[in-house]
């Protein structure tokens, strides 16, 4: 058997492992530590440990022995939990991550830092437990190391031996995958005899491998609850050898029984436990399994190219669509409900596969519980996180590019907003400051907040450093004006220079993530309130609703979720400002006026605005009136990256490809306004208004 083929499911679950781990650690409470939390760190340790060692990763196997030790006394009560003792254990993770990435990329761990790490661990049993721990994998004691006494219930570092026979159950496995896992099983040994049903599968094994060995390689294959390995006796050791220094609770040493997701080994307190269970809660707990784990793992580059295929077809029934309608197969009833019923399977498929993409925000909110912990530290503050509507589903791409924004904006809440716990006592407000991340879904959108409880931003100071950066500002300027100013490149209010912020990168660059991912940034703040900063994004990258514009003989396409209305202006409803720019009044408000003919020079449009049609969209947290000469109508487009195809072009997010075969403009409206701006003729309409009455919008 060729073991390097479980080399990178081996690595995805000890990634899960070690984030789980983490969270875990810094969940602890070290005054009263709860018990459930140590024996899953520890369990943690031990599984990592287990797939090192058949997988012959060397330094990771020594790295996670030392720390699984540690821990071990740890829920035992042997040692007593302290901050920093807690801060050597996330050391030790991080370390482990380390190890993990070199082994992924084929190569191998930094020896300096291993040696370093594990004297770290080595060097803080001695202190607080008087163990060296420095035991190496095969179990020799180091040179001059001084040994602890031994402990009267063997450690569950102990290896098992080797070879034997051994029943295996596989607990709550549909047919279909039993009938794989069985086939793995025999890659491992002889499978002698086979019983069962879904809720308890047996299999009986002759293998020259440990148990250990065999579940640390079936555990990157089933879920640990899904697997029970027990001894049936060893030709070579004897059973009850098999079963010594593995079996922690049980009189008889003859059967050992080893439960992947229960302890896992000696001195687990819940091993006994559940060796006392009663069969009708084991019975229960069985049969729950076999509805809960029927998951399977799949690479997201297969997933893309469903998405993509996904696309084509959604072009491609578009194209039969515009083809029926330009013909007189319109009026064959047959063929119209045919084409109906594609449309909405199409469209059921997509969303379907679409949701294969989505993934949590707790796999993005997960990494800041301890870079807010270390850098709150780091800063002399007190900082406590909170996080809302972790179950808020998000396409996979966009999680991945949506994590060093939010890192930026988290550090700028930490060291700029949130105030040190004396100051925040002389202003009335609690010591421990309070940092909130928090997602929800909004029409076709996810809103991300970032929120503290800090000082605000200062109005004054923003203005004063845009004036000293040479930014063109004035006084009148709105909150929401002023508030942008701080994504300019350069920008920063900070009166010193640290390792944490004040260089004035950092703001510059979210905007234009957040941009590139189609989406906007919002800020909202009030003085010795705090700050908010609004993410909007939309929910996927592959496909969106689109509503269809015409402009002259050109197609473009207003993202749906940007749309709040249209409607056809009059006369009296527009202003022209001095500076040669036109606003629309809707309502109570004056909306700044976008003609898509002007900003993307489209000849042949209709250039009088009272006989255009004006949509009112929204983007950046401000409204626009796009003035257009028609609406064709809403339909679903596929997003096709104009910048990697072609280049980036001003004005337009993305392209699409429309039923006629034709390429259609996904317009930024954002952008669109800018670009406008930037074309100073500001006659939009080809001549001025009018109307000579100027005002200022309200």
């Amino acid at each position: 058997m060729d073991i390097t083929d479980f080399y990178d499911t081996f690595f995805e679950e000890a990634d899960e492992l070690l984030a789980e781990m983490e969270t875990h650690l810094l969940d602890l409470d070290v005054d009263q530590p709860d018990q459930e939390r140590l024996n899953a760190i520890f369990r943690a340790a031990h599984s990592i440990k287990g797939g090192a060692g058949t997988f012959g990763f060397e330094a990771l196997q020594r790295t996670t022995h030392l720390l699984e030790n540690l821990l071990d006394h740890a829920r035992r009560g042997e040692l007593q939990l302290r901050r920093d003792i807690v801060d050597t254990f996330l050391e030790a993770k991080d370390m482990l991550n380390d190890q993990l990435d070199a082994y992924r990329q084929g190569g191998e761990p930094d020896p300096e830092a291993l040696e370093r790490i594990c004297e770290t661990l080595r060097r803080l049993a001695l202190e607080e437990i008087g163990d060296s721990a420095d035991v190496d994998v095969s179990g020799a004691t180091a040179p001059g190391a001084s040994v602890a006494a031994p402990d009267p219930a063997p450690q569950a570092a102990t290896p098992s031996p080797a070879g034997g026979r051994f029943k295996v159950a596989l607990l709550g496995v549909a047919d279909k995958d039993r009938n794989l896992l069985i086939e793995e099983l025999g890659q491992l040994g002889d499978v002698e005899d086979q019983e069962g049903d879904v809720a308890e599968y047996r299999v009986t094994l002759n293998s020259s491998l440990s148990a250990d060995d065999i579940e640390a390689v079936m555990c990157f294959i089933v879920e640990p609850e899904q697997l029970s390995i027990q001894a049936l006796g060893a030709p070579d050791h004897g059973a009850a050898g098999q079963a010594d220094g593995k079996n922690d609770g049980q009189a008889d040493g003859a059967v050992e029984e080893k439960s992947a997701g229960q302890g896992q080994g000696a001195g687990a307190p819940e091993a006994a436990a559940d060796a006392k269970a009663p069969a009708a809660q084991k019975k229960t707990t069985q049969s729950q399994a076999a509805g809960e784990f029927t998951s399977i793992r799949v690479p997201v580059s297969k997933v893309d190219q469903i998405i993509n295929l996904v696309g084509e077809l959604i072009i491609t029934q578009s194209m039969l669509n515009q083809v029926a309608e330009d013909s007189d197969t319109v009026k064959d009833g047959a063929l119209v409900t045919g084409l109906n019923l594609l449309q909405r399977t199409a469209r059921d498929l997509q969303e379907a596969v679409m949701s294969v993409r989505m993934v949590p925000m707790d796999y993005v909110f997960s990494r800041f519980p301890r870079l807010v912990r270390d850098l709150a530290g780091k800063l002399g503050k007190d900082v406590e996180l909170v996080t809302e509507g972790k179950s808020t589903e998000l396409d996979k791409g966009l999680t991945e590019r949506i994590i060093d924004p939010l890192t930026h904006l988290v550090r700028n809440s930490l060291d700029h907003g949130i105030e040190t716990p004396d100051r925040r006592e002389v202003a009335g407000k609690p010591r421990t400051g309070r940092l909130t991340l928090s997602a929800q879904h909004q029409g076709g959108n996810i809103l991300i907040e970032v929120a503290d409880d800090g000082g605000g931003l200062n109005r004054e100071r923003i203005l004063a450093k845009a004036r000293s950066n040479g930014l063109a500002v004035s006084d009148t300027m709105g909150d929401d004006e002023v508030w942008q100013l701080i994504f300019a490149p350069g920008f920063s209010t900070a009166e010193t220079v640290s390792d944490v912020s004040g260089r004035g990168v950092g703001m510059d660059v979210v905007k234009r993530n957040i941009q590139a991912m189609g989406g906007h940034v919002e800020i909202l703040s009030k003085p010795g309130q705090g700050t908010t900063t609004r993410i909007v994004l939309p929910l996927t990258l592959a496909i969106l609703d689109g509503m269809s514009i015409r402009v002259g003989r050109e197609m473009f396409i207003l993202p749906v979720s940007a749309v709040i209305e249209s409607l056809q202006p009059r006369t009296d409803d527009l202003y022209s400002l001095a500076g040669g720019d036109t606003l629309l009044k809707v309502r109570e408000d004056y909306l700044p006026v976008v003609a898509v003919h002007h900003a993307m020079d489209v000849a042949g449009a209709i250039t009088d605005p009272t006989r255009a049609i004006a949509v009112i969209v929204q983007g950046e947290g401000r409204r626009y009136a796009v003035l257009v000469d028609d609406l064709v109508g809403q339909q679903q487009v596929v997003v096709k990256n104009l910048e990697t195809n072609y280049r980036k072009v001003p004005g337009v997010s993305a392209a699409t490809i429309l039923g006629d075969g034709s390429v259609a403009l996904i317009l930024d409206v954002t952008d669109l306004h800018r670009l406008a701006q930037s074309k100073k003729d500001n006659r939009i309409f080809g001549t001025r208004s009018p109307l000579a009455e100027e005002v200022e919008p309200s």
